[in-house]
């Protein structure tokens, strides 16, 4: 074993920019048994990262350096890491559904646009005290905006129109619209409607959710940061908070597919980018 006087020396040069081994060498001591000096942490770095770990529950630390980030706190990933598996904030993963092999994944007119594409769905969920929820939400492909989650006990065709009508007015037309083959959406009155703006239908094949693939990762998103957070007494709180969590889904969680800027922010940049090339027409 070596000396306390040679590990000191051995410290000191490597911290000067001398090769570790090549220390170990002219000191004739095993690198082995020289380790290097336990590295002090930023405690209010720690402190930070813990403080959004707790108010973002299911970010990963990906997300959360993002986070830092925006505060001006730059932090290598490889440190963030380190950090994030020493303060045992790992995020539990949900188990993902086995894909039969041999299967088509292509996705059929992919969103070149914003207003190119609209992907529609349903989601599920329960009062605490008992009844029915669902959701309606609809998702701007390209941007990846959730332009709105409609939240009621139950949702008919009727209401998907309604709720597109206002969209519509909001956001202009888009060119196509990807759904299920659910009622709701094959129901004549909202496809005739449909046709009445140039608005295409497309219907994914029976069987094929990955075709409807970015509403599904949405849906599994609003699942697990939301849905599975929270208990709603009422309808009227669970519209107010999945309402909260779609503005905070847009303007401020950093999107890894969107090079972790914010669906917002994509659009944006679009719109600043792209002067010259009007979105489909406002009703």
């Amino acid at each position: 074993m070596p000396s306390r006087r040679k590990r000191r020396i051995h410290h000191e040069l490597v911290s000067l920019g001398r090769g570790s081994r090549r220390v170990c060498r002219l000191l004739r001591v095993s690198p082995a048994h020289v380790k290097d000096p336990e590295l002090v942490e930023d405690t209010a770095l720690i402190a930070k990262i813990r403080e959004l770990a707790f108010k973002h529950k299911r970010y990963g630390y990906r997300r959360i350096r993002v986070l830092l980030r925006r505060e001006g706190i730059s932090v290598s990933l490889r440190r963030m890491k380190r950090l994030w598996k020493k303060e045992k904030l790992q995020v539990k993963k949900r188990q993902k559904r086995k894909r039969k092999p041999g299967l088509v994944t292509l996705i059929p007119e992919k969103a070149q646009s914003p207003n190119h594409v609209w992907t529609v769905d349903f989601v599920h969920d329960r009062l605490s005290r008992g009844g029915n929820l669902r959701l309606l939400s609809v998702v701007d492909e390209f941007t990846r905006q959730c332009l709105n989650i409609r939240v009621e006990r139950s949702l008919k065709s009727e209401d998907v129109r309604q709720t597109l009508e206002l969209l519509f007015r909001d956001y202009g037309k888009p060119l196509y619209l990807r759904s299920d083959n659910g009622s709701e959406f094959i129901a004549r009155v909202l496809q005739g409607w449909l046709k009445e703006h140039g608005t295409r239908p497309l219907f994914i094949e029976p069987g094929s959710p990955w075709q409807n693939g970015y509403c599904e990762s949405f849906n599994g998103k609003l699942r697990d940061e939301c849905l599975n957070m929270e208990l709603f007494d009422t309808l009227k709180e669970a519209q107010v908070v999945i309402e909260a969590w779609r503005d905070e889904y847009n303007g401020f969680r950093p999107h890894s597919a969107l090079g972790y800027q914010t669906p917002d922010q994509v659009a944006a940049c679009w719109n600043a980018t792209h002067p010259s090339i009007p979105l489909r027409e406002v009703i």
